[in-house]
């Protein structure tokens, strides 16, 4: 892999997000919860650079972490509060003076949900009404709920529009698909000004390494002649980091889209082989690619296909994704080979 980067001029992810202007934040106090974690942090990093006052919720531990936000290059321009998403009360006093809530805490790793269904509910249902709760109590402005592709499951019915039937095919989806009916619910019964946003697969700096895209970039750059991977035939469509952050943003100030649902997704699919070999390609190397037993889902839960209809954030946002997977790649790499020791990619990871 000697000299490949000399080949593509890449610039940083995050450089690229703090180039983000909107002017439509300066002086909103803004809340995002779970900004520790990898759509938050650069979120709440980007509407910094737009001028809005930013509290950044992160879970509390007994490290003192703030995740990802702890060597932020955007440190010390907001407010951090450390707490759970599952404590009605903290989450109610987090909200205090906010005028937007980004709603981004969640578990989120699908093969953990089967070993852990419980801890799913509580943070992804219970966290969810806590947030619902507390923005009606303070009379929040916005709420931008984050939801998942995963929400559809296998789907019938192709490209997938935010009309498609839900199904729930692994306890994570179908504790999403509950915190997403309870923000409708919310909306419907008590005029909560909540959007349901629904990225497809999001990529990029600071993905977790249990994610198919660094889990393949891991291990290449690991410099592993095979790569352990699970089912290859799964398609998905990926999303860079950048763009949907752009989405969010254009979520939180648009007008008229209250109680609606509104999905980010290029419309383009990948299956998980295509994009190793497509990694491969980028890194100039060459693995084997192993399909191992530990890394597949049950039978029955595996979706096999999201392929998103992004007309809707289209034509009501004025959204369409910018990076495309190769260049995507490029830049997660250039990431990841600089970090990789904050990473463990000798083992698997749930």
């Amino acid at each position: 892999m000697d000299g490949y980067w000399k080949k593509k001029r890449i610039k940083s992810c995050e450089r690229n997000l703090f180039r983000m202007k909107n002017d439509k934040y300066k002086g909103k106090k803004v809340l995002v919860t779970g900004a520790d974690g990898f759509i938050g942090s650069h979120l709440a990093e980007a509407l910094v650079n737009c001028g809005a006052d930013v509290r950044a919720f992160c879970f509390y531990n007994s490290f003192g972490s703030w995740g990802w936000l702890d060597n932020s290059e955007k440190k010390g321009c907001f407010e951090v509060v450390m707490g759970d998403i599952r404590d009605r009360n903290f989450v109610e006093k987090s909200m205090k003076g906010v005028d937007i809530v980004f709603h981004l805490a969640a578990l989120i790793a699908i093969p953990y949900s089967y070993s852990a269904p419980q801890s799913f509910v509580e943070t992804n249902v219970m966290g969810t009404l806590n947030v619902l709760e507390g923005a009606l109590k303070q009379n929040v402005k916005r709420v931008v709920h984050t939801s998942t592709s995963e929400v559809y499951g296998t789907p019938k019915i192709m490209p997938i529009t935010e009309e498609n039937p839900l199904q729930g095919q692994s306890p994570y989806s179908a504790s999403k698909i509950g915190a997403d009916k309870l923000c409708e619910a919310y909306h419907c019964s008590f005029g909560l000004p909540v959007v349901v946003l629904r990225p497809f697969n999001t990529y990029g700096p600071r993905q977790s390494m249990r994610a198919v895209i660094p889990t393949i970039l891991g291990q290449l750059l690991s410099g592993k002649k095979k790569i352990e991977l699970g089912n290859l035939k799964p398609k998905r469509d990926l999303t860079y980091i950048s763009d949907t952050v752009e989405g969010f943003l254009k979520v939180g100030i648009a007008k008229n889209v209250e109680g609606e649902v509104i999905q980010l997704g290029t419309g383009k699919t990948y299956s998980v082989n295509d994009i190793a070999k497509l990694a491969m390609k980028v890194l100039n190397c060459r693995a084997d690619i192993v399909s191992k037993k530990e890394r597949l889902r049950p039978d029955k839960s595996e979706v096999m296909i999201l392929q998103s209809d992004p007309s809707k954030a289209n034509k009501i946002l004025k959204w369409e994704s910018k990076v495309n997977l190769e260049e995507g790649l490029l830049r997660t790499a250039k990431w990841l080979e600089q970090n990789l020791n904050l990473y463990k990619t000798n083992i698997y990871n749930l």
